[in-house]
């Protein structure tokens, strides 16, 4: 699936009032503190990796970086790029 593709059908789910790139934010952090915390229960407490529920919580994180995106009119696909950009001149060593 394209990227932003994706933004544009997940923006149709996106409830607008005049706080919503709060919401977006505060969103994003606490799905991706969700995240960590399934990491955590794995890494440190010996429970079983909950892939189902990884997947649900990394697509709620997608979703929220999506739509902050398009909240400040930037397609996803250039946040992609700009990012693989990064990494190769930040990792310059490594194969492609």
């Amino acid at each position: 699936m394209d990227l932003n593709d994706y933004q544009q059908q997940a923006n149709k789910t996106l409830a607008g009032n005049e706080h919503v790139l709060t919401n977006l934010s505060l969103g994003l952090a606490s799905d991706s503190g969700q995240l960590i915390d399934l990491v955590q229960k794995y890494t440190f407490q010996g429970q079983d990796l909950d892939r189902d529920a990884l997947m649900d919580r990394m697509g709620d994180v997608l979703w929220y970086l999506s739509q902050i995106a398009l909240w400040a009119d930037i397609p996803f696909d250039d946040v992609a790029k700009a990012n693989l950009a990064t990494l190769k001149a930040r990792y310059p060593q490594q194969k492609r």
